[in-house]
């Protein structure tokens, strides 16, 4: 009974400051100071009540105690065709898509998260995939921890993490609404997004509305840092990298990000976000990259809601980079600037409890590069994907997605793919 009563002032908590501020003037005089401390309140209770259902003794600030550690495992399996006999060689392009014809295997996930101590909470995310040839490969994608209780309406993350680049950038595959990437990202930060060790400083600003301005700073080096210090070919658009080292804080990339959210009605929210991307790359010398992007996301709740459904909401993002491109005598490419731009934009209608119907347009474009006949980042590329998916329970999903797509480089392909997703465990609650 005890444990029942503090889930339920913990629903109160997490839920109360998304009520419309036009349905009460008190909640609209007080809202700057309930966002401020929602944080910390709702990371006090989960820690309380993971301690209560545990037999444990609650860890309390300036104390010894015990902590918790939620452990889950998912798995996203899919199968499906494709009129390219070889989806991953420009196609999908995204490291957790499909990527052949019948049987993928790209994200089973490890995850581990709890209290640390009455200062920091940690995770970690171990990836395994199946490639091609049905051999495993493995990756720690994150392993971070995050601050509960600095002054100020601060908060520190640090270790390796996906930037907070935008919305989607920072999410993991099974908490997407397709099956696969969107096009502009690949074509900014590559297959596997932009992640890497770095740490991150964010500030709830004392403003009327929900706001946030947040700063990463991250060495921006190696495969998950594509469009900057990134060795490998393909990141360099045909150029031999130059493996620069890190010499002081210019070397270095920086995340910023600002964000809002604003309660439209009692049934609608809107969510407003700008970022930024700016460090050297390995191209040449003294070469650096600049990507900017912008994003948006509304969705709309029933009053009469069961379980979440009906619901639609609309997510875009619209990203743009400035990439300085060294010259290579040896490969016969002299220095140029490339630039490219971008967007995806997709609705998602759930039409009716467990199951939500979508549908996503993808763009990307660039000015002509000279060596772009043999680069699968650049060059013209269009999707347009429909998509069904129904969710038999919160611990699973099956998806069904048709990919239409057409490319400078392949002129028109088609594919169809099932996802199949299943969770085992607790797994921490994502970001909204």
């Amino acid at each position: 009974m005890r444990k029942r009563f503090l889930q339920l002032i913990a629903c109160i908590i997490i839920t109360a400051p998304f009520v419309s501020a036009g349905s009460d003037e008190n909640i609209t005089t007080n809202l700057q100071e309930e966002v401020q401390q929602l944080r910390r309140r709702t990371e006090a209770l989960e820690l309380r009540l993971s301690s209560i259902s545990a037999g444990t003794p609650t860890v309390t600030s300036g104390r010894a105690g015990s902590t918790y550690m939620n452990v889950s495992f998912d798995t996203c399996i899919d199968a499906g065709w494709s009129t390219d006999s070889d989806p991953a060689k420009e196609l999908q392009l995204g490291d957790h898509d499909p990527q052949q014809r019948g049987f993928s295997l790209r994200n089973a996930e490890i995850a581990l998260d709890g209290a640390v101590d009455p200062y920091m909470k940690g995770f970690a995310n171990i990836v395994y995939k199946l490639d091609t040839q049905n051999e495993t490969e493995l990756e720690l994608e994150e392993a971070y921890l995050l601050t509960t209780s600095l002054p100020g309406d601060l908060q520190l993350k640090a270790g390796q993490f996906f930037s907070e680049f935008g919305r989607q950038n920072s999410q993991h595959p099974h908490t997407w609404a397709f099956a696969d990437q969107p096009l502009v990202l690949n074509r900014m930060f590559g297959s596997e997004g932009l992640r890497n060790v770095g740490a991150r400083l964010s500030w709830l600003v004392p403003t009327p509305f929900y706001t946030e301005l947040l700063l990463g700073v991250f060495n921006g080096e190696g495969g998950n840092s594509f469009s900057f210090r990134d060795t490998a070919t393909d990141g360099c658009h045909g150029r031999t990298p130059v493996d620069r080292n890190l010499h002081g804080p210019g070397d270095l990339l920086y995340v910023p990000r600002l964000c809002s959210s604003f309660d439209l009605t009692d049934q609608q929210t809107l969510l407003l976000g700008v970022s930024g991307a700016l460090g050297p790359n390995d191209s040449g010398t003294d070469s650096r990259t600049q990507i900017y992007g912008a994003d948006i996301y509304w969705k709309w709740k029933s009053a009469h809601a069961d379980a979440g459904f009906p619901f639609v909401s609309w997510q875009t993002e619209a990203l743009y980079r400035n990439y300085e491109a060294g010259a290579d005598p040896e490969n016969q490419l002299p220095s140029e600037t490339l630039m490219d731009w971008g967007l995806y934009s997709q609705i998602l209608w759930g039409f009716t409890t467990r199951w939500v119907a979508g549908l996503r347009g993808d763009f990307a474009t660039g000015n002509d590069g000279l060596f772009d006949s043999q680069d699968i980042y650049r060059g013209d590329r269009t999707r347009i994907s429909p998509n069904l998916t129904w969710y038999p329970s919160e611990f699973s999903k099956i998806r069904l997605q048709y990919n239409q797509d057409h490319g400078a480089r392949f002129g028109n392909e088609e594919s169809v793919w099932l996802q199949a997703e299943f969770l085992l465990g607790s797994h921490a609650a994502h970001k909204f």
